[in-house]
């Protein structure tokens, strides 16, 4: 059975098996002009209403891209930045782009508070989202809690789906997640409030039981609201480094944090699962496996640009040329020139932070 749990911390094995059985369609790169090495490596792998997305694009006519902060930790795990570079491609594309600060949901789902979430969101998750790519200039910012226009909406949803429903998507339900689910919802088609038109939502797949919900509202509610229903790109999961689960802060040890001591990620990459043979005459002879491996999932996903020279990587690694302790070392020196570079470009959105484009309600 195929579980899809937004809250869960299950590795997907099978992306096949997800794209049939919650009916996505597979993600064609050449769609889509330019596509960033997410969208190459097939680590974008799947998502909904793709077509129109990508005639969007084409055409330059209006689109939004959007996506939310869980302000409920003062980190990120690596596996977060796949949403902001996707943010950014969109972004470069002539999406409109908003980012959501779900001080709301992390009060009903996390028990945080509203004051410390947009607290967090501002010292921390803001800035490290500008750090790694987005551009605040062309970004609207706004919190749920003062979304008044969010809130009336998630409201005027629960009247048209039932607690069965709600189960059948999600698996089970609590109120604290019903309320978090239907203010996404919300926020989802907030921009279409304005003007109505295409959107994009970039997550992972964990997250398609929100678009699922949402895209049945949109059909439900045509004479209150006629939204289109939203698109969405779904990202693989970064696996944790010891390849059991997707990578998440609730497994520290096996979690590569944002921002997090170069020492300690090096420390860390030399005890992650790798596709290496028992012994080096066995690598060499037999040569390795790198789609076992953590540390090329990390190079295919994060860490190297280049094609040719992953390309490189995989063939040395299938040859028996290439040792695991000599690509761990690797790893550690480009985690470490990327934690470096993070650091620096924090502090420079921090400065940034006081003037960002937050949507005034009244």
């Amino acid at each position: 059975m195929v579980l899809i749990d937004p809250w869960g911390s299950v590795l997907v094995k099978d992306y096949e098996d997800v794209i049939k059985t919650f009916g996505l369609e597979t993600f064609n790169p050449k769609l889509f002009p330019e596509p960033n090495r997410l969208m190459r490596r097939g680590v974008v792998f799947a998502g909904r209403d793709l077509r129109i997305l990508a005639g969007a694009i084409k055409k330059k006519e209006k689109f939004y891209a959007l996506t939310g902060i869980m302000p409920s930790a003062e980190r990120i795990h690596f596996g977060n930045k796949m949403v902001v570079e996707m943010m950014s491609y969109f972004q470069e594309r002539g999406a409109k782009t908003y980012v959501l600060v779900a001080d709301l949901e992390a009060a009903a789902t996390r028990g945080i508070s509203l004051e410390k979430a947009r607290k967090t969101a501002l010292d921390f998750h803001i800035p490290a989202w500008i750090a790694l790519g987005l551009d605040p200039k062309k970004t609207t910012f706004y919190l749920q809690s003062e979304n008044k226009e969010v809130v009336h909406m998630a409201y005027n949803f629960s009247k048209r789906i039932t607690l069965n429903e709600f189960k059948s998507i999600y698996g089970s339900a609590d109120p604290g997640r019903i309320m978090g689910a239907l203010t996404q919802a919300g926020d989802i088609l907030y921009p279409q409030l304005k003007e109505r038109m295409p959107g994009v939502i970039p997550v992972g797949v964990d997250q398609d039981p929100h678009i699922r919900l949402t895209r049945d509202i949109v059909e439900r509610t045509k004479s209150s609201y006629n939204f289109i229903p939203p698109s969405a790109v779904f990202n693989k999961f970064t696996p944790s480094l010891d390849g059991e689960l997707k990578m998440s802060k609730s497994k520290p040890g096996s979690c590569i944090e944002l921002p997090e001591n170069p020492k300690e990620v090096c420390r860390k990459l030399k005890g992650a699962l790798t596709g290496g043979r028992d012994t080096i005459d066995e690598q060499k002879k037999l040569g390795g496996e790198p789609e076992k491996c953590m540390i090329f999932e990390l190079y295919k996903q994060h860490l190297i640009d280049d094609d040719k020279q992953l390309q490189k990587i995989y063939d040395d690694c299938k040859a028996g040329k290439l040792m695991c302790g000599e690509d761990k070392q690797h790893a550690c020196e480009l985690m470490t020139k990327f934690m470096e570079k993070f650091e620096k470009d924090m502090e420079k959105a921090r400065k940034k932070v006081k003037e960002l484009k937050f949507v005034e309600f009244k």
